[in-house]
Protein backbone atom coordinates (compact mmCIF):
# COMPACT_ATOMS: atom_id res chain seq x y z
CA UNK A 1 0.00 0.00 0.00
CA UNK A 2 1.06 3.35 -0.70
CA UNK A 3 3.12 5.40 1.98
CA UNK A 4 2.90 8.71 2.74
CA UNK A 5 6.12 10.39 4.97
CA UNK A 6 5.37 14.38 6.36
CA UNK A 7 9.39 15.82 7.29
CA UNK A 8 8.96 17.93 9.57
CA UNK A 9 11.17 19.29 12.43
CA UNK A 10 10.44 21.07 15.93
CA UNK A 11 9.24 25.04 15.80
CA UNK A 12 8.75 25.07 12.12
CA UNK A 13 5.26 26.47 11.47
CA UNK A 14 4.54 25.59 8.28
CA UNK A 15 4.94 21.95 9.22
CA UNK A 16 2.43 22.52 11.77
CA UNK A 17 0.05 23.84 8.81
CA UNK A 18 0.41 20.98 6.93
CA UNK A 19 0.47 18.67 9.38
CA UNK A 20 -3.34 18.55 10.07
CA UNK A 21 -4.18 18.75 6.32
CA UNK A 22 -1.74 15.53 5.58
CA UNK A 23 -2.96 13.68 8.37
CA UNK A 24 -6.81 14.22 7.54
CA UNK A 25 -6.19 13.46 3.52
CA UNK A 26 -4.42 10.09 4.45
CA UNK A 27 -7.03 9.51 6.90
CA UNK A 28 -9.41 9.69 3.72
CA UNK A 29 -7.41 6.84 2.37
CA UNK A 30 -7.37 3.67 4.76
CA UNK A 31 -4.70 1.60 3.33
CA UNK A 32 -2.34 4.39 3.20
CA UNK A 33 0.59 4.41 5.81
CA UNK A 34 1.38 7.99 7.36
CA UNK A 35 4.91 8.41 9.23
CA UNK A 36 6.35 11.85 10.34
CA UNK A 37 10.47 12.19 10.60
CA UNK A 38 12.11 15.05 11.99
CA UNK A 39 14.91 15.72 9.73
CA UNK A 40 17.15 16.71 12.53
CA UNK A 41 17.15 13.22 13.69
CA UNK A 42 18.63 12.17 9.99
CA UNK A 43 22.40 13.96 8.73
CA UNK A 44 21.20 12.91 5.37
CA UNK A 45 17.66 14.42 5.92
CA UNK A 46 18.83 17.61 7.12
CA UNK A 47 21.11 18.19 4.12
CA UNK A 48 18.73 17.47 1.50
CA UNK A 49 16.00 19.36 2.72
CA UNK A 50 17.10 22.06 5.46
CA UNK A 51 15.86 24.25 3.35
CA UNK A 52 12.13 23.00 1.66
CA UNK A 53 10.73 21.71 4.84
CA UNK A 54 7.38 20.57 5.17
CA UNK A 55 7.97 18.13 2.73
CA UNK A 56 5.36 15.24 1.48
CA UNK A 57 6.81 12.34 0.49
CA UNK A 58 4.66 10.02 -1.48
CA UNK A 59 5.95 6.64 -1.60
CA UNK A 60 9.32 8.09 -0.97
CA UNK A 61 9.02 10.43 -3.89
CA UNK A 62 8.64 14.19 -3.18
CA UNK A 63 5.63 15.30 -3.80
CA UNK A 64 5.24 18.75 -1.98
CA UNK A 65 7.30 21.18 0.09
CA UNK A 66 6.65 23.97 2.23
CA UNK A 67 2.76 24.27 1.69
CA UNK A 68 -0.01 21.19 1.09
CA UNK A 69 -2.64 21.29 -1.27
CA UNK A 70 -4.77 18.74 0.21
CA UNK A 71 -6.56 18.16 -3.31
CA UNK A 72 -3.29 17.37 -5.09
CA UNK A 73 -2.13 15.42 -2.52
CA UNK A 74 -5.89 13.61 -2.58
CA UNK A 75 -4.83 12.73 -6.64
CA UNK A 76 -1.73 11.69 -5.68
CA UNK A 77 -2.70 8.87 -2.93
CA UNK A 78 -5.98 7.69 -5.50
CA UNK A 79 -3.17 7.27 -8.25
CA UNK A 80 -0.68 5.20 -5.92
CA UNK A 81 -3.49 3.21 -4.65
CA UNK A 82 -4.21 2.26 -8.21
CA UNK A 83 -0.66 1.28 -8.87
CA UNK A 84 -0.57 -1.13 -5.58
Amino acid sequence: MPAVTLLTKPGCHLCDDARPIVERVVAEHPGVTLQERSILDDDALREEYAEDIPVVLVDGRVHSNWHVDADRLHRALEKAEARA
